[in-house]
């Protein structure tokens, strides 16, 4: 066994909250799911575009709800079709889970997720316009470069006066086109990195 016994039972008796499900968000899902956690709740509101085809899990099933959709692909997982805004930051109770992960798109609740949680919190912020998983790292939120999201991120929690260090997945690569534009390679690639943190961050304890 990969994790020994030990390590195993942890990662069966953890508790994981995913906040988004979308092309980073549903690999970071599957990925915890197929290593053996079943404890996860993931908090969406969306239903599946045509658009997302191109990068998100449970995606062919056009015009579904997302969490409905992963429900009957991930059956242990525990839903909420919530849309995620600040006064919902504010009231949710984080404590339960070990690991929160942040594949959420609006900056503001990012901010306050940080603020809320940081201490177990994984950040995932821009993977669009990108096409080179190479160059995704991981690193504090005060060690990010090259990312625009995570540069305005840093800059408000600044000015928040809010200075303690949470894990972030980013890349530092340029954007490769002007418009909106994702690449499952990437995005992906940046929802494994995710899950890659949350199993070392509960092997840690």
């Amino acid at each position: 066994m990969l994790f020994g016994e030990e390590d195993f039972a942890k990662l069966q008796k953890s508790k994981i909250l995913i906040l988004g499900v979308g092309g980073v968000g549903s690999y970071a899902l599957d990925c915890l799911w197929r290593t053996g956690i079943n404890d996860i709740t993931i908090v969406d509101y969306d239903s599946y575009d045509e658009t997302n085809q191109n990068r998100q899990i449970g995606s062919e099933a056009v015009g579904e709800l997302k969490t409905e959709v992963l429900k009957k692909l991930y059956p242990t997982v525990t839903t909420i079709n919530q849309k995620m805004d600040m006064a919902w930051v504010e009231a949710f109770d984080f404590e339960p889970y070990d690991i929160i992960i942040d594949a959420a798109d609006t900056t503001k609740v990012k901010i306050e997720l940080a603020k809320k949680c940081y201490k177990k919190l994984i950040m995932s912020t821009g993977s669009a316009k990108r096409f080179d998983s190479s160059k995704i790292e991981v690193a504090s939120i005060w060690k990010t470069s090259g990312d625009a999201l995570a540069r305005k991120i840093r800059n408000e929690l600044k000015k928040a006066k809010f200075d303690r260090n949470f894990t972030v997945v980013f890349s530092p690569e340029e954007d490769r086109c002007k418009d909106k534009g994702s690449f499952v390679g990437v995005t992906g690639a940046f929802g494994l990195t995710v899950c890659s943190e949350a199993i070392k961050k509960i092997l840690k304890g």
